[in-house]
């Protein structure tokens, strides 16, 4: 099957500066994809491009089977960084409009609008204007206007940027029930962190060039970090147990946990228990290299 988005050696410039830089990008249906990178990366261009707001100086781009993006827009739905409201109208009414314009059904409108914006937990603003909500409030009502279409693309550029924790996880809750439903979803965003807990694809990129796409598994398993943290009972607990366990290399304790970092031919199916049994624990777990750390890590290669 094609994917939902494919870009093939994009370019994109202002000036002198090179936004995007020959980026080749496939989006697998039904995936939810992180794009992700610091800010400054390239990472709304590059959707801008997608949504044909701008366009490319060079390369290819296909949006849902189509050269042109325009052409599937209806099935697409957007949530963009920067607020997109028409400030003096009613939210009832700019909800109404959006929805004409991506088509959807009359009769079906008012309802969707409705269920919508009482499923944001915003029932009861429809008659105020936009300008009159605060920024978490309108961040509700762009994701509102992004999923009216039921769409089958929903890009989702800092989709929690002014929201606070309880709205985050509201709409957080929200999209992934978009992606359970078969959505594709591109969610881009610096927060790494959030990227990693959401995601099953990862895509980074750094000054317009493109530094990883691959599963968040199989990143996962190219940074198996060989080590292990565990939470001893007592937190001034001798630790010559552990350092006495033959495939560990180092035990190191740190703020209130002990790290051990096994050699290379540790097995993983034996340590954690071997662990467990050494040193009275509340905690013992593997751990894993972070995507800011795989990304800090790729980027300093990139550039030495």
């Amino acid at each position: 099957m094609d994917p939902a988005v494919r870009l093939r050696a994009v370019t994109k410039s202002f000036g002198a500066t090179e936004a995007v830089a020959h980026l080749d990008l496939d989006v697998p249906r039904g995936s939810l994809c992180g794009f992700i990178g610091p800010n400054g990366a390239g990472k709304t261009t590059t959707i801008r491009m997608i949504m044909a707001i701008q366009f490319p100086d060079s390369g290819q781009l296909e949006v849902l089977g189509c050269t042109r993006a325009l052409e599937a827009k209806d099935r697409v739905g957007y949530l963009p960084e920067e607020r997109g409201l028409y400030r003096k109208m009613k939210v009832g009414a700019f909800l109404k409009f959006m929805g004409h314009l991506k088509n959807v059904p009359s009769g079906q409108l008012d309802h969707r609008i409705t269920q919508w914006l009482d499923r944001v937990e915003l029932a009861g603003v429809a008659d105020r204007k936009c300008e009159e909500l605060s920024k978490g409030m309108q961040q509700k009502v762009q994701f509102v206007a992004a999923v009216l279409n039921e769409p089958e693309l929903l890009i989702l550029d800092e989709p929690f940027s002014g929201l606070d924790p309880v709205s985050t996880r509201l709409l957080r809750d929200l999209f992934l029930e978009q992606h359970a439903r078969g959505t594709t979803i591109l969610f881009s965003t610096h927060a790494m962190a959030q990227a990693e807990q959401l995601c099953d694809r990862i895509v980074m990129i750094d000054r317009g060039h493109k530094v990883l796409d691959d599963t968040l598994a199989a990143i996962r398993a190219a940074e198996d970090t060989r080590q292990i943290v565990c939470e001893p009972l007592d937190s001034e607990a001798d630790l010559a147990p552990l350092a006495a366990l033959p495939f560990v290399a180092r035990a190191v304790r740190e703020a209130g946990q002990v790290r051990l970092t096994l050699h290379p031919e540790a097995d993983a199916t034996t340590a954690l228990p071997a662990v467990a049994g050494a040193l009275p624990c509340r905690r013992v777990e593997w751990t894993r290299a972070t995507l800011e750390d795989v990304f800090v890590k790729l980027v300093t290669r990139e550039r030495t």
